[in-house]
């Protein structure tokens, strides 16, 4: 009795099996299956793998951007900056450097009140990083600054002063980042460097 019951209930599921293959005389439907073929997975590893490399490359980026040399780069690129910009117009550009902040900000002046720094004059502000500290800043006219602001103010005809900035990396390795103010040039130079004093013939009005 158990054995025909149970060949009657495979019958059935043969018969319900083939009823849901074969749709219509002669056409044969093929079954369901749900799942990602290989190209929608090659698709979807490169996808991730691309992923992983962008953020692979911005971690690196912010990892250089706190590194001292690229620091003291962009410093150097700010204070070409502004000499470029000053000498292909008529409008005066100033650098400031902040000891006490240790940060540095790139500016236009429009107001004729030097000491004010308007909020639309700002071109670009930065601070550095632990890695990268500014000890003090020395005019060509002797003048000194260790805990104040600095500015290095460029004209069409060149820099106002001349001078440098003296900045320790996290070894205590002096760099000096010198500003000519006869030829506009803007070197980075190891160790605090002596400055050239100009005669006063050589000094720039503005």
């Amino acid at each position: 009795m158990t054995c025909s019951v149970r060949m009657h209930t495979d019958s059935h599921v043969r018969e319900g099996i083939g009823a849901e293959v074969r749709r219509g005389p002669g056409v044969l439907a093929r079954p369901c299956m749900h799942g990602f073929t290989m190209t929608e997975l090659v698709v979807v590893i490169v996808v991730l793998s691309l992923f992983v490399m962008l953020a692979q490359i911005h971690l690196f980026g912010l990892l250089r951007k706190g590194t001292f040399k690229a620091q003291i780069q962009e410093l150097v690129s700010t204070m070409q900056m502004a000499a470029s910009a000053a000498a292909e117009s008529d409008s005066r550009y100033e650098v400031i450097i902040d000891v006490a902040e240790q940060s540095y900000m790139l500016r236009q002046i429009t107001n004729p009140d030097l000491s004010e720094v308007l909020e639309e004059e700002i071109i670009l502000e930065n601070m550095f990083a632990g890695n990268c500290r500014v000890v003090y800043v020395e005019f060509d006219d002797g003048d000194y600054t260790y805990d104040g602001r600095a500015k290095f103010r460029a004209g069409q005809s060149g820099w106002a002063y001349g001078g440098k900035i003296v900045l320790l990396d996290e070894n205590e390795t002096a760099y000096s980042v010198v500003v000519n103010r006869l030829n506009r040039i803007v070197a980075l130079e190891e160790g605090n460097v002596d400055l050239l004093l100009p005669k006063a013939r050589d000094e720039v009005f503005f």
